[in-house]
């Protein structure tokens, strides 16, 4: 009975590891099927018009980001690399991109933004938890409590240090910073910046941040 019980442990074990066919093409017409993470990561092609996120084993097929969200989203890119190329301490910046994957323990989720300090090298997008990850608030009930509540939670159990929340709604920036299964929540208004004590030196310039989601939503 024990050995029954072992094998079978074994075989699903194995087969939970096996990548999916390289040849299966994920477009919105694959939205609600269900992958493993290891699934999802062993595919190769997609239509490129629409973003894909794993969520509780669950593919979510979403359109691409808004000039709303990517115009912002550049500036802050652009200060990141300014920072880093420009002032003393930007070194510390090892790399930032958009639109790259959170891998968390069921699935995969997409962040605006994630930011790696502090490694002294390139990081490794899958081993090397990104420090800093970034989100720009859409409209709609549904986007608000997935940037604030549910990406919280997965990315504080994700390794990440620091979670920044951009609402150009509420004129604010939500840091929230994970510490020994704990977080810390810090609300902070348009009128002013912030500077993260991972990234020393660079400030966020709120105001500015927010007047190009302005910019791009007229």
């Amino acid at each position: 009975m024990f050995d029954e019980l072992l094998t079978n442990i074994i075989k699903k074990s194995v087969m939970s590891t096996i990548p999916a066919d390289p040849e299966m093409i994920l477009g919105p017409e694959s939205a609600g099927i269900l992958l493993t993470p290891d699934e999802f990561d062993g595919v190769e092609e997609y239509d490129d018009c629409y973003s894909y996120e794993l969520i509780h084993g669950v593919l979510v097929v979403n359109p691409i980001p808004s000039a709303e969200e990517t115009g912002p989203n550049e500036f802050l890119g652009y200060l990141l690399l300014k920072y880093q190329n420009e002032h003393s301490q930007g070194g510390i910046l090892d790399d930032t991109l958009s639109q790259r994957y959170v891998r968390t323990s069921t699935g995969r989720r997409i962040a605006d933004r994630l930011i790696w300090a502090g490694l002294g090298r390139m990081p490794n997008e899958k081993t090397d938890p990104a420090t800093i990850a970034v989100e720009f608030v859409s409209a709609g009930r549904r986007n608000r409590q997935r940037d604030y509540e549910e990406k919280r939670e997965e990315y504080g159990a994700s390794g990440i240090s620091e979670y920044w929340i951009f609402d150009g709604f509420r004129r604010t920036l939500t840091v929230v910073t994970f510490s020994n299964s704990q977080s810390v929540e810090t609300v902070i208004p348009e009128t002013h910046t912030y500077e993260s004590p991972l990234l020393p030196g660079f400030v966020v310039p709120l105001d500015r941040i927010l007047q190009s989601a302005d910019r791009h939503a007229n």
